[in-house]
């Protein structure tokens, strides 16, 4: 008789060993004191045509680009080891798309990040949010005083996407104490001088800034 095979879809290998937390069981992350503030970022995309290893890899791409990550991500552990560290997937979390979907992108931001922290490469948790409604889930398992990332891309679109990424900011900021956080894409004074007390920003342009703009780093 054939061996039947049950996979549930849920990509347990990412979470072996993995403490979960709150209601909804995100995994995670390690405390592990081995993460530096990155020289640059590189999307994921294009970790197999550069040269430059001395970047972080970023997900700021839609989903449909990374999602195999989950997958196949004992196939990218040699390729992701030559570069300085990695930002966790930037799974989707959306205004009024269903809870259950918004944890379970969490949960595999976490998953993945995990997993790659198990095979000693550094990595960088990246924070997402929707609206207020998520902040009892989207935050967990992230240690505090740790360096995170978040990223402005299609954020300020409207002002009602400007005023949800500003309270989920402050949220974050209140709820793990970063001493340091990566910003992917603009960052306006006028809207991040009040974070400066808080902690220490980075700021690094996205690809769209860098082909239409010609924009630079600027922390």
């Amino acid at each position: 008789m054939a061996k039947i095979i049950l996979d549930d879809g849920s990509y347990p290998y990412l979470t072996e060993g993995a403490a979960f937390v709150g209601e909804a069981g995100i995994p995670c992350l390690m405390n592990v004191n081995n993460v530096q503030i990155p020289k640059s970022l590189i999307s994921f995309d294009k970790i197999k045509r550069t040269k430059d290893k001395y970047q972080f890899v970023h997900f700021y791409l839609h989903d449909k680009y990374f999602a195999h990550i989950l997958r196949d991500a004992p196939k990218y552990v040699d390729l992701l080891h030559q570069f300085d560290g990695v930002i966790t997937p930037d799974f989707s979390l959306l205004i009024n798309q269903s809870k259950c979907i918004q944890q379970t992108n969490t949960y595999y931001n976490r998953a993945v990040g995990y997993y790659f922290q198990k095979q000693g490469i550094p990595v960088i948790p990246n924070i997402r949010w929707s609206d207020e409604n998520s902040f009892d889930f989207c935050f967990l398992g992230v240690p505090e005083n740790y360096t995170v990332s978040v990223s402005t891309h299609g954020c300020f679109k409207s002002k009602q996407q400007k005023e949800l990424f500003l309270i989920g900011m402050t949220e974050m900021l209140k709820v793990l104490k970063p001493r340091d956080v990566l910003v992917h894409g603009y960052m306006p004074d006028s809207l991040f001088n009040k974070f400066r007390d808080d902690t220490n920003l980075h700021r690094y342009p996205s690809l769209f800034e860098m082909t239409h703009s010609n924009s630079k780093v600027v922390d």
